[in-house]
Formats: C-alpha cells, sequence, structure tokens
C-alpha cells in the first residue's frame, strides 16, 4: 500500500436555513457549501501482518473526542462492512477545530473514503461514496466532490453552482467555543423562505447581509454574545458579507482585498487567505 495522505478541506455555510422537520428525526435544511483551503492533513500506512485493528494518532487540535470514535475510524468501519480493508496505521493531524461548524470531522470521514476507494481499488463510483458518506453525517457527501453546492434536504441533495467567490478574500474567526449541532437546532423552528439561495447568490454580495440568512445565528448569538461581536467586528473591518458558518462558532468575513484585522481579533483568527 505504500504511504498515504490527503489533506481533507474545511468548508463554509454561505447562509443556511431550516426548511421542515423529517421523520427520520433530521431537519430539511437549505445551505451552500464552499469549501476553503483550511485543511487537516491524513495519513494512512499499512499496519502490518500482526495487526488486528487500526492505530489512529491525533495531533494537532484537541478536544477530537475519542479516538474509537473519531469520524476517520467510523467511516473504515463503514466501508468494512462491503469490503475487506487490512488494518491501517493512521496519523490524523487536526489543524480544522471541532465543534466551529466547519465540518472538519466529515471532511476527515469522506477523505478517508476516498483514499482507501483509490488505494484498494474499491471501485466505487463518486455516487456510491457518497451513499456511504451520508451514513457517517448529513455533511459528508459534499466532501466526496469537494465543489461549491447549493444543499438541500438533509444537505445531501446537492446542485453544483460554480467557484461564485473566486478573487475574493476571506477571515476566519474562532472564538474557541465548540457548538454541538444539536445544541443549535433546539431553539429553531422551521420556515418556507420566499427566495431560494440559488436566486439569491445572484444578487451583488453586499446585499447579501440581508438575504442570506443563517437561521441559527439569533439563538446562537442570544447564548454566545461573543460571536454576535466578532461578526459585527468584521462588518466593521471591511467585509463585504459576514456570518456564522453552520451551527458555529467560527465567523468569517468576505473581503475585496486583505483587510486589516483588528487586534480585538487577530488573536482568534484560524484562517485567511484568497477563495
Amino acid at each position: 500500500m505504500g504511504e498515504m495522505i490527503i489533506f481533507p478541506k474545511a468548508k463554509i455555510n454561505l447562509g443556511l436555513r431550516i426548511t421542515g422537520n423529517r421523520p427520520d428525526g433530521y431537519h430539511d435544511i437549505e445551505t451552500i457549501f464552499y469549501p476553503i483551503d483550511l485543511c487537516d492533513a491524513l495519513e494512512f500506512v499499512q499496519a502490518g501482518e500482526n495487526a488486528n485493528e487500526d492505530i489512529i494518532v491525533i495531533t494537532g487540535r484537541r478536544n477530537c473526542g475519542k479516538p474509537e470514535e473519531n469520524l476517520v475510524i467510523r467511516s473504515l468501519r463503514k466501508l468494512r462492512e462491503y469490503f475487506s480493508v487490512p488494518p491501517l496505521k493512521i496519523h490524523l493531524h487536526k489543524a480544522i477545530p471541532t465543534g466551529a461548524g466547519l465540518g472538519g470531522g466529515s471532511s476527515d470521514a469522506a477523505s478517508t473514503i476516498k483514499v482507501i476507494n483509490k488505494h484498494f481499488s474499491l471501485s466505487l463510483s463518486s455516487e456510491e461514496m457518497k451513499i456511504i458518506a451520508l451514513g457517517l453525517g448529513s455533511d459528508c457527501p459534499f466532501f466526496i466532490d469537494c465543489d461549491p453546492v447549493v444543499a438541500t434536504g438533509r444537505g445531501e441533495i446537492m446542485q453544483p453552482i460554480g467557484p461564485i467567490l473566486a478573487g475574493y478574500y476571506i477571515v476566519l474567526v474562532y472564538p474557541g467555543i465548540g457548538i454541538s449541532t444539536q445544541e443549535a437546532y433546539e431553539k429553531c423552528v422551521p420556515g418556507t423562505p420566499e427566495k431560494k439561495f440559488l436566486q439569491l447568490i445572484n444578487y451583488p454580495i453586499t446585499q447579501w447581509k440581508d438575504l442570506i440568512i443563517n437561521d441559527f445565528e439569533n439563538s446562537i448569538f442570544k447564548k454566545y454574545p461573543e460571536i454576535g461581536a466578532i461578526k459585527q467586528t468584521l462588518y466593521d473591518t471591511g467585509a463585504l458579507y459576514s456570518s456564522m458558518s453552520g451551527s458555529g462558532s467560527t465567523v468569517y468575513g468576505i473581503f475585496k482585498g486583505k483587510p486589516a484585522v483588528t487586534d480585538e481579533i487577530k488573536g482568534l483568527v484560524i484562517y485567511e487567505g484568497l477563495l
């Protein structure tokens, strides 16, 4: 097998509307998943003839939970329901914070499926990999192709939209607050928006502030006002659009060029660069 390294990307959400409750316990949503270049590093080698289980070492950011519950290990278990995959030694270096609304764990899982599919010649199509990924998390299928999409359903029904933010500059601010998706959903009431995001993204980005809304923000900002303050600071710094990503707590600002980040949030910036 040799050594394999892959760099799972993070994503941001451009808006997130909760449009309904589902009988399976999930929610129907509408959002835009947009990949960014903040990434983890994931390395695999075969564990050897005498090994009988996977070995995972996690470095970088902490608070990743128990290793045996990590989404990389869970995705390997899922693949082994269908295929014979030998025990692996895995090194996961976390740069994407956990519980931050950036999809880091889901990206790690999808990247594992892609690597194992390729290197063990499992011959899974992109669509088949997405079906397996959906069993691990609602946003996991997005990371198989990792191209900008409008997502509906649980997040698995995806319509490509192209690189609509190419050339803009992004600043990601993470206040170090871990928010579970369950916690975020508790206070939200589903609604039907007048216009779909597919229409709204055609408006100038300077108008997105009042159009492309994240339904989680009201309840999260009430509970953690410091997160809302970061969003306002990014607008004060010249952001064309700013939002919390997914269920938070990361807030991003999209700018025309590199901004002068203020001292009050400089220490919380985890990524900045071109989109």
